[in-house]
């Protein structure tokens, strides 16, 4: 499945770092970043978390939460966010639902190898739950800066 931009964004609950959970319902009125990543603590998944981290005040300055997504267990995400200090929610999308509504748990191929995994992508979602920008094969290097300056166009 895969969502497109002005599309109602699928609805989800995850559980979250700390054991706590997020569903999309209870962040309504928000602007979400919701941003797939591969795994914890590989060298593209921390620069992008740690850019996140780093713009973390111009975020809030335009009302936006920012969700990390993986299928990394919640024990690991709570690792990966103390060591990096990363102020925002990283959710475990252990089953790959959410992957799967979101279109990003795709088949991959690197050195002639083919795989099911995460697609590094990020939806701009509003305050109504509407997609508003979706990035796909994200390239770390500026995509924070990208994403913050369409969240301040919402």
């Amino acid at each position: 499945m895969s969502v497109s931009e002005g599309d109602k964004a699928p609805a989800f609950t995850m559980t979250t770092d700390g054991g706590d959970t997020v569903s999309l319902k209870d962040l309504k009125g928000q602007t979400v970043v919701l941003y797939f990543y591969p795994k914890d603590d590989t060298p593209g998944c921390t620069k992008e978390a740690c850019g996140f981290r780093d713009l973390m005040p111009d975020f809030s300055g335009v009302d936006a939460t920012i969700i990390g997504v993986s299928k990394d267990s919640v024990k690991r995400h709570d690792k990966f966010k103390a060591k990096y200090e990363l102020p925002f929610t990283l959710a475990s999308d252990e089953d790959g639902a959410v992957c799967e509504a979101y279109g990003t748990w795709v088949l991959k191929k690197l050195y002639g190898r083919e795989y099911m995994g995460i697609e590094r992508a990020t939806f701009l979602i509003d305050g109504k739950g509407v997609i508003r920008k979706i990035w796909h094969k994200v390239k770390v290097a500026g995509h924070v800066e990208d994403v913050l300056e369409s969240a301040k166009a919402l």
